[in-house]
């Protein structure tokens, strides 16, 4: 047994077009490989030594001769292509239902009773990026003290509004009244989005105050399991939102990536058994929505060279585990996530000259099998552990 595993989401990073692409619109994406053939001079060192390069043929990232990491790929089963249904996977859930998505923005019913509730007005509603939404409507916002309310290809009911105008209490307090009403039929949304922001017309900016408030994952995950088993199971980001605290009995939200990471060394540093789990959010956020392929490959080498001192802190009792939720090919069509394989990369310092491919796993839900069977624990009934292949050599 592992004492201590952490696993880091990669949010977005995917590697390839899943079979059923073309049914969710996205055939030929591939986040990973569209970056690399976009941006030939990016350099990412450590991953290509752990062996990203091995798990598909990436240009300008070459396959390691001996990598450090066991390394593979991982197909999502679920029906969906967002943030909660690639991570309830990742900890053993299968969503077969999709959440209610909204292409033409939410019922006139909805909004108006939104509008009752909070005694503010709606801007928008339509499916839009959230920079541009600032652009077109931060002004009219700030000028009517409404709140811009919008969507995306995800279930999402995102509400955006100036710190100054709307104080964050105010709009949680909002964002509260909207989780209430979308919990259920007709209007089944996977997560209210707190979208603060600040600044100046034609130059506002996002801030760090997001909240996500999300339905509760609908049976226990591996999570609950591990917490149950007497282990510390730690969130890193947005984790603890994703989950509804379920299952987590430690949360450190993180602002940025580079906060995120830093986080995340600083947890490897305590003592303890159990789970540190992870998202790092920019990718996807930042990048992958805006589609900004030079971005996105900026934000993987800070990654990259965040890693050797990651890595220096997992002992010969812990294991490293670097996987994605799902794909946001900034060279695809749109702005939103992109049905894929993800990559999965695990380290521990004694692989070294033992490590080989996983595989093809079916499903993500293969990693919480191999929490399960690492702690002892039981699973959730989803997914088959690799865990046999990581101790046999």
């Amino acid at each position: 047994m592992f004492e201590r595993v952490c696993v880091v989401v990669m949010d977005s990073v995917g590697i390839g077009e899943l079979p059923d692409a073309e049914r969710f619109g996205d055939a030929g994406s591939h986040t990973l490989g569209h970056i690399a053939e976009r941006v030939p001079a990016i350099q990412l060192p450590n991953l290509q030594a752990l062996g990203l390069g091995n798990i598909a043929d990436l240009p300008h990232i070459p396959p390691a001769a001996s990598p450090l990491a066991f390394y593979g790929k991982m197909a999502e089963t679920s029906v969906g292509k967002d943030t909660m249904t690639g991570h309830w996977e990742l900890m053993g859930l299968h969503v077969d239902i999709p959440f209610e998505v909204y292409p033409e923005g939410f019922p006139e019913p909805l909004i108006k009773a939104f509008e009752e509730k909070t005694g503010r007005k709606v801007l928008c509603n339509r499916p839009a990026s959230g920079t541009d939404v600032l652009n077109e409507y931060g002004e009219e916002q700030m000028r009517t003290g409404a709140w811009i309310v919008y969507t995306s290809a995800d279930s999402v009911f995102q509400i955006a509004a100036h710190e100054e105008i709307i104080p964050l209490e105010e709009l949680y307090a909002a964002c509260e009244i909207a989780r209430e009403m979308t919990l259920t039929a007709p209007y089944a949304v996977g997560r209210v989005i707190a979208r603060p922001y600040v600044g100046e017309p034609g130059n506002f900016k996002r801030t760090a105050n997001r909240h996500d408030y999300a339905l509760a994952p609908p049976a226990k995950t591996v999570l609950n399991s591990i917490s149950e088993g007497g282990y510390d199971v730690v969130s890193v980001g947005k984790i603890n939102d994703i989950f509804s605290g379920s299952g987590i009995n430690h949360s450190y939200p993180t602002k940025s990536n580079a906060h995120g990471i830093e986080t995340t060394i600083e947890r490897l540093g305590d003592a303890g058994k159990g789970l540190i789990f992870t998202n790092l959010v920019d990718f996807d956020s930042l990048y992958g929505h805006r589609r900004d392929p030079e971005g996105y490959a900026r934000c993987l080498e800070e990654f990259d060279r965040a890693l050797p001192e990651m890595m220096e802190r997992v002992g010969e009792k812990d294991l490293l585990i670097i996987t994605a939720d799902h794909g946001n090919d900034p060279i695809h069509a749109g702005t939103d996530h992109t049905r894929e394989y993800v990559p999965i990369l695990i380290y521990n310092p004694t692989f070294a000259g033992k490590t080989a491919s996983i595989g093809v796993r079916t499903t993500f839900a293969d990693l919480a099998a191999t929490l399960a069977d690492n702690f002892g624990v039981t699973g959730t009934g989803h997914g088959t552990s690799f865990l046999s292949l990581l101790t046999a050599r």
